[in-house]
């Protein structure tokens, strides 16, 4: 389960462009030429779009197949990074036992009416030796949600429940110290199990300084990591950085990005907290765009990205409210460039008001024929 993991909310204000008057794409029009010569320029205008389809069709089969048309899926099989070409992954956390994983994922895949693309599992940092199994990458059951199903393990170097001495700094992983027991222990287990998983170290970042250390701390730590999975031959993992996307910590998360050359996705995650953390309700398109055109415009402008959480608290005043909030998602994800995965958070978050849990059938409903949609449904394999 996920442990002590801090939240803070990104408010927007309001789109001052809501009210704008735009220009009439259709404007009145004058009386126009007498009806023989609106005639012949029917005939005419028939003639030359007739023409611009022939060579539009022409072109389109000289250049193969649609990506999006039916029966073109081997255009769509996922890139060696897990990029899904011709849309976005679904994905989930779904509360768990270490135990009970493979049940709740499929129980979980039972009301949304279909299987899950990610899985999302957390881990720490601690000892992978003995019975505890919170520092142990890709756990019996992981292997076995992973049979069909990809995996994002997020890493935290936290020790739940440990001391303080036991909690590991990133100066400490950064000089090696983790190496021989903790680093090059699960580097072994990820290459050891062969298929590629999506790999997160400490994400939200951004919530954890000063106490973890500094960003240029934190910047060397996860080079570290990345570059001893590098040494020992570890050629499945799929590097995944993510943020809180909280633009109030701009200035934090441009300094803590480790730099295109050791990250493959960059993840974010945004809520509609509404009433936890004492925020304002946000549409679904409000929690995503201004973190996505921010992180396009100074973190990269190429990398797929990913939603690696997304939800929404309920209104108890508006018991339709958060199915009204789900419905949005399809539409708004399609106009979010280089969205490639999003992951549906279906638990609480520290706090008062702040169960993120889909409340009620209405929600569950809605949530389910939002990722019906064939965007949402892409091969993985």
């Amino acid at each position: 389960m996920r442990f002590n993991r801090p939240h803070r909310p990104f408010r927007r204000k309001p789109s001052t462009t809501g009210g704008q008057h735009r220009k009439d794409p259709h404007p009145a029009q004058s009386a126009g030429p007498p009806a023989s010569s609106r005639r012949r320029l029917l005939i005419t205008s028939a003639t030359v779009v007739s023409a611009v389809l022939v060579a539009v069709l022409a072109l389109r089969d000289a250049s193969g197949p649609d990506p999006g048309a039916a029966g073109s899926k081997a255009d769509c099989r996922p890139t060696a990074l897990l990029e899904p070409p011709c849309g976005a992954w679904f994905g989930a956390f779904v509360p768990h036992e270490r135990d009970d994983l493979p049940e709740k994922v499929r129980a979980y895949e039972k009301r949304v009416g279909r299987k899950l693309d990610i899985v999302y599992t957390y881990h720490d940092m601690s000892l992978a030796s003995g019975t505890r199994r919170e520092g142990r990458l890709l756990t019996p059951e992981e292997r076995r949600v992973g049979e069909d199903h990809l995996l994002l393990l997020s890493w935290e170097s936290k020790w739940w429940g440990g001391t303080k001495r036991q909690q590991p700094t990133w100066k400490q992983i950064a000089a090696g110290e983790l190496d021989d027991k903790v680093i090059d222990v699960q580097a072994r287990r990820i290459k050891d199990y062969g298929k590629k998983v999506f790999l997160s170290f400490d994400l939200e970042m951004d919530t954890r300084t000063p106490d973890n250390g500094t960003p240029a701390d934190y910047v060397k730590a996860y080079r570290h990591i990345h570059d001893r999975f590098r040494e020992l031959g570890v050629d499945n993992v799929v590097w995944t950085w993510i943020t809180t996307g909280y633009l109030d910590h701009a200035d934090e998360i441009k300094k803590m990005y480790p730099g295109d050359d050791y990250v493959d996705w960059v993840g974010y995650n945004q809520y509609n907290y509404y009433r936890c953390h004492e925020a304002d309700w946000l549409t679904f398109a409000q929690t995503q765009n201004a973190t996505h055109d921010w992180i396009r415009a100074n973190i990269s402008d190429d990398k797929p990205l990913m939603l690696s959480e997304f939800g929404t608290a309920a209104d108890a005043n508006r018991p339709q409210r958060q199915a009204e909030w789900y419905a949005e998602v399809p539409g708004v994800l399609k106009g979010l460039e280089g969205v490639k995965a999003a992951l549906q958070w279906n638990y609480r978050d520290p706090g008062p008001h702040c169960n993120l849990a889909l409340a009620n059938d209405a929600a569950w409903d809605s949530l389910r024929k939002a990722v019906s949609d064939p965007y949402l449904n892409q091969p993985l394999r």
